[in-house]
């Protein structure tokens, strides 16, 4: 049995880790991971055939006040914006791309939102 996570960066760690699964499993690639730049950080960049996706991962314990997904506020989407921009000049990258959110409400429950924002 695996040990629970004490502090909110080992939290976010095991529930990045449990999307990435899950997506994998939907056929994505994993190109990076927790990219940070001046203007954020982005949780998992991955490719879907040819196209570049940007998926924030959101958790809460659970629904009461708002599924995971509705947390990502405009100010967020900014921000993941700006550090999308940020990656896209270093690295160089002319492709199709789109943003996600995968939000985890409660042990299991997944919704993978496509082209979110």
């Amino acid at each position: 049995m695996q040990a629970k996570p004490t502090n909110s960066i080992q939290k976010g760690q095991q529930y990045e880790d449990l999307a990435l699964a899950y997506l994998r499993k939907q056929g994505l690639k994993l190109i990076a991971r927790n990219y940070k730049c001046q203007w954020g950080e982005l949780d998992l960049l991955m490719l879907e055939q040819s196209t570049l996706v940007i998926v924030e991962v959101r958790y809460r314990k659970n629904a009461r006040y708002g599924s995971a997904g509705e947390s990502v506020t405009a100010n967020k989407q900014a921000r993941i914006v700006a550090a999308t921009k940020h990656y896209i000049m270093n690295h160089k990258i002319n492709q199709p791309m789109r943003f996600d959110v995968l939000d985890i409400t409660g042990d299991i429950q997944l919704d993978w939102i496509k082209n979110a924002f």
